[in-house]
């Protein structure tokens, strides 16, 4: 691992009141210069809250926007794997350490392809105020947060607080009643606005880098009208769900068609 020169970070950082005084970095630090939106949520995010974390962060990669999140279960690991290698990951311990041990093989993904930021020195463990500094990076890297689940108190909620203090902005996605107390709240109060489209979300940051699709693409002209999703599913296998994310197709009530 490598310290990064103070002048690469330290404007990037300076609207905080307590900046690190050095950051370890592994991995492109190209991705500092790109537009960055942090995305950060429950570690026990729903499957609904996952699946819609996987179509944004695919969208903002889409645009040349950057994903910052803190390498957590749930959320965090969701917005990094959707966004790879678009994607920075902010960590609470010394990077030598894969925390946690159960996402260490995507972890040294985001090092490989991604990168890696730690405020700590080899060898610093994990320990729960950490976890709290680390966020301030996360939210302080970035043109705008999205809080995709959470509970009134955790450590996305400290998060969207942190955001408001610093003018960033804070978004939320749509949420059942009684499952995301923290951003139904942030809503309620007109602390967050809600995302409701991923792609016009994403054009605040960044430029669409789809190109148009071939005219022979089989799997866009099977599904110009809307077929079954068991059909498209035989035929095409897992490309269906790739698409999905893409924004090339969408899927509702179980039949799929073309966007374009």
């Amino acid at each position: 691992m490598k310290i990064l020169a103070k002048d690469k970070f330290i404007s990037k950082l300076d609207r905080l009141t307590n900046p690190p005084k050095e950051l370890y970095y592994e991995g492109d630090i190209d991705l500092l210069t790109m537009p960055k939106v942090a995305v950060v949520g429950s570690r026990k995010a729903s499957v609904y809250t996952k699946e819609c974390v996987a179509r944004l962060c695919a969208s903002l990669k889409n645009h040349n926007v950057c994903v910052v999140s803190g390498g957590a279960l749930g959320v965090d690991i969701a917005a990094h794997k959707a966004a790879m290698p678009l994607t920075i990951g902010v960590f609470a311990t010394g990077l030598d350490t894969f925390y946690p041990s159960s996402n260490a093989k995507f972890i040294k993904e985001i090092y490989d392809k991604g990168l890696a930021l730690s405020e700590y020195s080899p060898g610093s463990p994990a320990i729960g105020y950490k976890f709290l500094e680390r966020n301030r990076i996360v939210v302080a890297l970035s043109q705008a947060l999205v809080v995709a689940q959470a509970d009134l108190k955790s450590g996305s909620m400290q998060s969207a607080r942190l955001a408001g203090e610093l003018g960033v902005p804070v978004f939320v996605l749509p949420q059942r009643m009684g499952e995301s107390e923290g951003t139904n709240m942030l809503l309620a109060k007109g602390k967050a606005k809600l995302i409701n489209d991923f792609d016009e979300f994403s054009s605040q940051f960044g430029l669409c880098l789809n190109k148009t699709p071939a005219q022979n693409d089989d799997i866009l002209e099977f599904c110009k009208d809307f077929v079954s999703l068991e059909k498209a599913l035989a035929k095409f296998g897992d490309k269906i769900y790739e698409y999905e994310l893409e924004g090339l197709v969408e899927i509702i009530n179980l039949k799929v068609k073309s966007k374009i």
